[in-house]
């Protein structure tokens, strides 16, 4: 089934490859410097907006002590350290039509003009 007279070119460097017949790239160098490139090339975007909503998750997590399930900070406080309201993975409107707004398993609720109540969202099973 190998047909020898079709040769291919290896994705990253250009060079023949010799092996099984759905073979792509000639080592794991040319492999990863492949799959790295693109990486690069793709995701400029996607990797900024991911780091904001870690840092804002970061940032929630800090003032949410580990052992309580609710707090309140400010606006003020949450600017001061960094925190980006533009970014947020999701949101849940509780029966009340109230909005909360998460990153990741950490959500906040503006309370009054300035004031927010900060959350865990509970682990499922």
């Amino acid at each position: 089934m190998n047909n020898s007279n079709t040769l291919k070119a290896c994705l990253a460097c250009g060079k023949n490859i010799r092996g099984r017949a759905d073979k792509k790239f000639c080592d794991d160098l040319c492999r990863n410097s492949f799959n790295n490139q693109l990486k690069i090339e793709t995701s400029g975007l996607v990797r900024n907006i991911n780091n904001m909503l870690g840092k804002n998750r970061r940032i929630l997590q800090s003032l949410l002590p580990a052992n309580q399930e609710m707090a309140k900070t400010s606006r003020d406080k949450l600017l001061q350290l960094g925190f980006h309201f533009k970014y947020f993975t999701h949101h849940y409107i509780n029966k009340k039509g109230s909005v909360y707004h998460y990153c990741y398993e950490y959500g906040y609720l503006q309370l009054e003009r300035d004031a927010y109540l900060l959350v865990k969202k509970k682990e499922q099973d």
